[in-house]
Formats: C-alpha cells, structure tokens, sequence
C-alpha cells in the first residue's frame, strides 16, 4: 500500500470524524491517571519527574493537559454547526491530537530532554489551532467568533509564561501564567457557554410548553464581559485586594443575574440542562469567594479557584460532553444513568474541596474530593469510550 493511501486508510476511522472523538477519549482517559499520580505523589507514595513544586505540576497539567483537550474537542465541534465553518477532520485532526500527545510526552520526560525541547513541544497545540481557525472565523459572518482568537492566544501565551518561569526558577511567574490560563478558560466559558445554555434552555421550554427562552440583553452580556476582563486584569496586575475583590463581587452579581435569567429551575428535570445551569452557579459562587477572600479574609484565596475548576467547569465539561457524544452520534439525548451519577460525584466533589480548603480537613478530604472528581471522567470514559471510536 502506499503512503498516501495508507494516510488516508489511518486517518478514515470513525475516530478522526470530528474533534470530540479523540479528544473526549484522550482527556476522559488523562483525567483519572492524572488525579493518581498527583495524589500519590500529595500522600507521599511515590515521587513525580522533575523538581517543579506538586502544585505547580498539578496545575499545569490539569490546563494544558486534562482541560485543553476537552475545551478543544468542544470548541472544534461546535463551531461548524454555531459559526457554519469547515470541521477540522481527518488528517489536520490527527496532527492537533499528535501535538497534545506530545506536549503530555515532552511534560513528563522534561527532566532527560534538553531545556528548550519540552517547552517547544508542548507550546505546539495553540499555535496550531490558531492558524486552522483564523482564516475560517475571518471568512464567519457572526463577527463575534473571533473573540475566540484571543482566548487561543492567551492560552498559548500562559503556556509559554509557565515554561519561561520553570526556566529561571521563577515560582511566581510560573503561578502567575497557570492564572492566565484560568481567567483564559473563564473568559471562554462566560462567553461560549452563556450562548448554549439559554438556548438550550429555551428549546427544552418550548417542548415542555412551558413558555420559551429569555430575549437576549446585549448590554447585560456586555457588562458580564466587562466585568470578567476587569477581574482578570486586577488578579494578574497584582492590584489592591479592594480592586480584585470589588471586581469579583461584580462578577458575582452581574453573572448570578444573568444566570438567573435563564430560568434553570424550570428545566430541572432535564439533566442535561440541570448540570449547565448548576456549572453556571459554582462560577457565581467561585466569583463569591474570590470577593469575600480579597475583601474580608474569611476564607481562603484559593477557595474560589477550586469552587470553579472543580465545581462549574468539571459540571459544565461532563454536561457538554455528555450532550455532543450523543447528538452528534445520533443517539436520542437520553443520559445513561452512569453519567447521572457522574454529575453527582463532580457535585459532591466540588462541596468536599471547598470545605476542605475553608476548614482546613486536610489532605484526607482533598485526595477523598479527587477521587469522586476522577471517577466521575472514568464513568464517562467507561460509558462512551466504545461509541467515540465505533461509527
């Protein structure tokens, strides 16, 4: 067989159809190995590579490792039906899939690879997702699709900032980058999920004949940006605490509004639905505790970071999930009961991290709150896995 005709065979399988396949598999997948190397190496039973701190390891990874394959099967996969762009398939998807295995490679055997090696590989994956997406959301006629231009680069960017912090054995600047990237990813969710979830919404309203979705306030959804970007600048400028915590209080307030909006509780009966409407509330609350840890100190700073990661974007993640591997595989929405009980555990999961860093339980909470985390991915993985490599 020849070499083209042996790419084309290899590249054909119903794996490389579109970006959720392979991505949902590979980060459902990473999800759990991650949680056990990280808590292994947190209760002291074994060491990981390299002399970063554990935090910092762990951060990284559940970014750049866990999180960006997810966000970008979800990105990839969305955007042809929302912004009426060609699918990234076949070859140019394999190439974004070799490029974030790679970077999981180079991450892990950074210390037998030469200094610049790992941080060149693994900063690959944003560049190239950038270059196959300008020229299609250039050519979208929703001029807000580009938007997404700038998260991309952002993402690459904090990327860099982490590898260029470990260089010079600059911990802040290392931690500073992993918050980059956070804000990046809340920008992304405040943007992109604040459009499906009211619409999903209105759709399961219609048919339930309980009325329809809410008019879009444009200037709402402005101030909501505005205040996320405001946030963001404060948290990464270093600015006063009174700066930052007013800036999340307006995030609080302004998201919980919007949020409210959308009248979730008139969907509750529809999981799918349930577990959006529940993700949007741990950001609110995640915005809550920032405010309250920046103005009063009555609870930890870090708090606010785990309601989010944790809580709002574990939920979000799974529900998304969830719904694009059945719609886009032709199976009726109807959610297994596995990955019901998936949506508690994350739930659950987020209330234990949360008490654990407020009251100071220890590292017996934290490792109990990533296990429910991680076998709630290994539910999904457990229940899809078959359907994302199968026509």
């Amino acid at each position: 067989m020849s070499s083209p005709s042996l790419r084309r065979t290899l590249t054909s399988s119903p794996l490389w159809a579109s970006a959720f396949r392979p991505f949902y598999f590979l980060g459902a997948l990473y999800a759990p190995l991650l949680v056990a190397a990280w808590l292994g190496a947190l209760l002291g039973l074994w060491g990981l590579p390299g002399e970063a701190p554990l935090k910092l390891q762990h951060g990284h990874e559940f970014i750049f490792g866990f999180a960006a394959a997810i966000i970008t099967g979800i990105v990839l996969t969305a955007l042809p039906s929302w912004a009426g762009t060609e699918e990234i398939r076949g070859g140019r998807l394999a190439l974004l899939v070799a490029l974030w295995l790679a970077g999981r490679i180079a991450f892990w055997a950074a210390p037998w690879l030469p200094a610049p090696l790992p941080a060149l590989i693994d900063c690959l994956l944003f560049p190239v997702v950038f270059l196959m997406l300008a020229p299609q959301l250039l050519g979208a006629k929703n001029r807000l699709y580009l938007l997404l231009l700038p998260i991309v680069a952002a993402l690459f960017a904090a990327n860099l900032l982490y590898y260029r912090g470990m260089a010079s054995a600059n911990l802040a600047q290392a931690l500073l980058a992993l918050r980059l990237a956070i804000h990046a990813i809340i920008v992304l969710y405040v943007l992109k999920g604040g459009v499906l979830a009211p619409i999903f919404t209105g759709n399961a309203l219609r048919e339930k004949g309980r009325g329809g979705q809410v008019p879009f306030d444009m200037k709402l959804e402005t101030a909501c940006l505005v205040a996320v970007l405001l946030l963001a600048a404060c948290d990464l400028g270093a600015a006063p605490r009174a700066w930052t915590g007013a800036s999340a209080l307006a995030c609080a307030l302004l998201l919980g509004w919007r949020t409210a909006r959308w009248q979730g509780w008139r969907v509750a009966d529809v999981p799918l639905l349930l577990v959006m409407h529940l993700g949007f509330a741990w950001l609110v609350i995640a915005f809550a505790l920032k405010a309250a840890a920046d103005l009063t100190g009555i609870v930890p700073e870090a708090a606010w970071l785990h309601a989010f990661t944790v809580g709002s974007l574990g939920l979000m993640m799974l529900g998304l999930m969830t719904r694009v591997s059945l719609r886009h595989t032709g199976r009726p929405l109807v959610v297994p009961r596995a990955m019901l009980a998936a949506y508690a555990l994350v739930f659950v999961a987020a209330l234990l991290r949360l008490a654990a860093g407020v009251h100071g339980l220890g590292n017996a909470a934290i490792g109990a709150s990533a296990l429910l985390w991680a076998a709630s991915f290994a539910l999904y993985f457990a229940v899809f896995a078959k359907t994302l490599v199968t026509p």
